[in-house]
């Protein structure tokens, strides 16, 4: 079942921790979509919650370094 999550992400600043984070989470089996908003500090993602979880995701994106709010 494909389900959406969006999440407030601290510590992008730039266009390198905009493809750290959709590369990280881009490689989870399950997720067929990331859209980061670096203004916002948002972090948009598309996944079948069958394969991955929203927990999963917070791994990922903590993994690259950066804080979930």
């Amino acid at each position: 079942m494909s389900e959406k999550v969006q999440l407030k992400v601290e510590g992008m600043s730039c266009g390198h921790c905009v493809k750290a984070v959709e590369n990280g989470v881009g490689e989870l089996n399950g997720v067929t979509a990331v859209n980061v908003n670096l203004e916002k500090g948002l972090v948009e993602v598309t996944f079948d919650n069958s394969k991955v979880t929203t927990s999963n995701i917070k791994e990922a994106i903590e993994e690259e370094g950066y804080t979930i709010k």
